[in-house]
Parts: structure tokens; C-alpha cells; sequence
């Protein structure tokens, strides 16, 4: 049955009052709680408790390299323009798909995949097409699987977008930024109008079933109404989804970030007025705010997914595809089981080392204990759907009568209490719901069910607004 979800509402007083770090929540635990302190068995044992299962998967393949470096990025990446680089990291990428497929039982389907980086289409066609044949090789696709990939428009023909679909690719995502000059040059991404519109056309044409396009606010030399400017091109674009992320400036986590001009950014008021601009222009023209800077058309899956309560998140964002066993290939990419996470070297050099040893290339990792997973459970369903129902996490984890939610949670009812007294949600018995004011701090609200985050006393989160 389908739901009828709440239209998004901007409030700045609310909006600057929890205006602080909080985990994004792609995962629970966040990503900050993986550790060296790992032991691999642990993910080996995983494994093999979700092939007993035939949970199904979904593939992550990360491709590092760029040509230049865009001062925005936050993303793990190689900057590098010698193409060697890229045949060499090919050959151990695809090493390590081999190890993986040994532990993963070859009747397991695949529901998803999605290449990202750095730049995947850094890679040549025919690196492109030895890739994707190594993994059909090892591992058997649903035939209704999402294909994804990431693109960057400056590196990008018709020839290669028609290419992607050919072989299987049903979905594309690029970056979009920002359409202003003046903010292109400043963050080191010039790319001229006419190219973005000749992409978009081209990846029509080749019959992408979605498209992606990604804008960040909070840019050098944006301001109100050059954004305004910059979200109207968007929609003349006419992408089936936009992300819109807001910009974290920490050059002393990311030391390019040093070339953007600090005194160019704008002020935190002015990114809440571009923010309000960019909800009231998104859904005024049909997009469906998903949430988290998410927005969507309404016959996209996933506002479709949300809309009858069947959304998911993992490392890779939103998903409409359920319990799924995320598996990472190649330098730095994240596999999620259902207890167990972990994380592959950074560097190239320690992830050619640990893969030539014929050892799983594993950096850290994080076992989840019973009360993460009832955790990850609220938080997620926050997250995706704007609502809970006690009663389903008191059944699903069979907290009995001596322990029902409001025990269990019993440190977390003062902090529920005062999120509704700011109007953030509405609180029953049976309900948890999330206001249309709440929406855009779903972070915050996630939060509150965060164990690990009243212990971490040095944030290294983003802001939430």
C-alpha cells in the first residue's frame, strides 16, 4: 500500500539551531567505527553465513583515478594522467574479484552494481569491456539487475556513452556542480553549458534507464541567485534524480582545498536561503524530495520505493534493493554484510602488496554486535521512510514483554521528547513519524539512536545543513 509522505518544510530558526556534525548514515555504525583492530575471519565467517542464506548482492567496483583534481572532491582519489597506472591497478582490481568470487557462492544473484571513483571513465572502452567481463564471469546478474556507473562529462563521446549501454549499463550518474563560471574556475571543474545539455542528449539517446546529476551548494562565488540560475539549467536538463549536497570545506582533512579562496565561500546564511531556493524550485517543478539532499521524479524507483515504504540505504546511498550484501572491489571501497563491515587499503602500493601475498586487501573493519544491528534497524527506516513503528523493531527482535522499545531506548526518550517539542516529530505509542519540518534534519533525528556518537569527542562529520 502506498504511503502519502509529508511535503517537505524549511524552517531556518529550526535549521540553524541543529545546524552541527552528524554521520550521514550510509551505514550504522558510521564508517568512523571500522578499525585496524579487525579480524578477518570475522568477514570470511560473514560470508559464508550469507551464502548459507543466499542473501543476494550488490557489487561495488572503485575506479581512483582522475586527470586533475577538482577542488570540491572529497572522494579517495589518484591524480594522475599516466594511463599505465590504470592497466597496472586493472590487473590487481581484477585479482581481487577473483578472491572474492572463491568465498562467495556462485548461485548467488546479483540485484545491483555500481562502478565509482575517482573517474570511471577513465578507463578505456576495451579496459571498460575487460572489467565488466571479469565479473560475469564470477558472478551471475538477476536479469532485472540496476547497472551503474558514474561518468565524467568532460572525459565522454556518444560513441562511449552508447558503448556503456550496449554492455549492460542501465544507469548513469555525473557532476554537475555548479552551471557559473566564475564557481567552475574556482573549484578547477570548467565545463561549458552546451557539453552538460550534449551529455544529457546522448545518454537519452543511448536509452539510460535513470540519470543522476549531481550539484553542491555552498561553493567559491555562489550566491542565491546564481544558484537559482544553476537549478533552472538542472531542470532544463531534466535528470531523472539530482542529488544536492552541501560542501564541507576542511583543508586541513583535505589539503586541496587550500586553492579555494575561503573568504569566496558563502555565508552560512546564504546557503540557507540557497537551500530553501533549491526545495521550493525542485518540488514546485515535480521532483519528490527523498531526503538527505536526495530528490527524485515521482515514476523514479525511488521515490516509488519510499512511497510504499520499501527504500534502503547503504555505503552507496539510497537503494530500492532490500538486504543485500554489498561487496567492494579494489582500493579503498567498503563491503557491508550483515554483521560485519570492512574496508580495503587506501593506497595503491599496500593494496598491490596485500593482493600479491594472496591475502584479502583489508584495512579495517567493525563486527556488529545484537544491539548495532537493532540500531542500524531504526535509524535506517528513519532515514528512508520519515517514520517508525516500535511495535515492528519490538517483534523483529523479539524484545519480549520485559523489554519492550521504550525500555530498551530508554536514554534516548528525553532526546525524542525534545525533538517533538521543536516540532521535529510527532511521538505515539505505536509511531514514530517525522515531520515535514524534521525532514531536512533526519540526520539529527537519526542521531538520537546513535550509540557510538555520545561517545566520539572528535567529530569528523559533515554539518548537517
Amino acid at each position: 500500500m502506498q504511503q502519502l509522505l509529508p511535503t517537505v518544510q524549511f524552517d531556518r530558526q529550526l535549521l540553524q539551531k541543529y545546524d552541527r556534525p552528524v554521520p550521514r548514515y550510509t551505514s550504522y555504525p558510521p564508517a568512523t567505527e571500522l578499525k585496524p583492530e579487525f579480524n578477518v575471519i570475522d568477514f570470511r565467517a560473514g560470508i559464508a553465513v550469507s551464502n548459507y542464506k543466499k542473501t543476494p548482492l550488490s557489487l561495488y567496483c572503485h575506479i581512483p583515478f582522475c586527470d586533475t583534481p577538482c577542488y570540491f572532491c572529497g572522494c579517495n582519489t589518484v591524480i594522475t594522467q599516466r594511463r599505465e597506472f590504470a592497466e597496472t591497478y586493472l590487473g590487481y582490481l581484477i585479482r581481487h574479484i577473483q578472491q572474492m568470487a572463491q568465498l562467495i557462492d556462485q548461485q548467488r544473484t546479483v540485484q545491483q552494481m555500481h562502478w565509482g571513483g575517482g573517474t570511471p571513465n577513465y578507463l578505456s572502452l576495451s579496459q571498460i569491456e575487460t572489467l565488466w567481463a571479469a565479473i560475469q564471469e564470477h558472478f551471475r546478474f538477476d536479469p532485472n539487475a540496476e547497472i551503474s556507473i558514474e561518468v565524467n562529462p568532460k572525459s565522454l563521446d556518444r560513441n562511449y556513452l552508447f558503448a556503456l549501454r550496449d554492455l549492460g549499463f542501465n544507469r548513469i550518474s555525473f557532476g554537475i556542480q555548479d552551471f557559473d563560471l566564475n564557481v567552475q574556475e574556482a573549484v578547477n571543474r570548467v565545463q561549458p553549458e552546451s557539453m552538460l545539455f550534449d551529455v544529457m542528449e546522448w545518454t537519452r539517446d543511448a536509452g539510460f534507464e535513470s540519470v543522476n546529476v549531481d550539484l553542491i551548494y555552498g561553493l567559491p562565488f555562489q550566491t542565491l541567485e546564481t544558484f537559482r540560475k544553476t537549478i533552472r539549467k538542472t531542470i532544463q536538463l531534466n535528470p531523472d534524480r539530482i542529488a544536492k549536497f552541501n560542501f564541507a570545506y576542511v583543508p586541513w582533512m583535505k589539503p586541496v582545498q587550500r586553492r579555494i579562496p575561503e573568504q569566496a565561500l558563502p555565508s552560512p546564511a546564504e546557503k540557507l536561503s540557497i537551500v530553501q531556493m533549491a526545495i521550493e524550485e525542485l518540488t514546485e517543478h515535480g521532483y519528490q524530495y527523498i531526503g538527505m539532499d536526495h530528490f527524485a521524479k515521482p515514476n523514479d524507483e525511488l521515490a516509488i520505493a519510499q512511497r510504499e515504504g520499501q527504500l534502503h540505504r547503504n555505503f552507496q546511498g539510497y537503494t530500492t534493493k532490500p538486504e543485500s550484501d554489498l561487496i567492494g572491489f579494489g582500493v579503498t571501497s567498503i563491503s557491508m554484510l550483515n554483521d560485519v563491515y570492512v574496508q580495503n587499503h587506501k593506497r595503491l602500493k599496500d593494496f598491490y602488496q596485500v593482493v600479491d601475498a594472496n591475502e584479502l586487501p583489508i584495512e579495517r573493519g567493525v563486527t556488529l554486535d545484537q544491539d548495532d544491528i537493532i540500531r542500524r534497524t531504526v535509524i535506517m527506516e528513519l532515514m528512508c521512510q520519515f517514520q517508525l513503528s516500535p511495535d515492528d523493531i519490538e517483534q523483529k527482535y523479539h524484545l519480549g514483554f520485559d523489554l519492550d522499545f521504550d525500555t530498551y531506548f530508554a536514554h534516548e526518550q528525553f532526546q525524542l521528547r525534545l525533538l517533538e517539542a521543536d516540532g521535529l516529530v510527532k511521538l505515539s505509542r505505536n509511531h514514530i513519524k517525522v515531520t515535514p519540518a524534521g525532514r531536512l534534519l533526519i540526520r539529527n533525528i537519526a542521531s538520537t539512536f546513535d550509540a557510538y556518537l555520545r561517545r566520539n569527542t572528535k567529530s569528523s562529520f559533515s554539518r548537517a545543513v
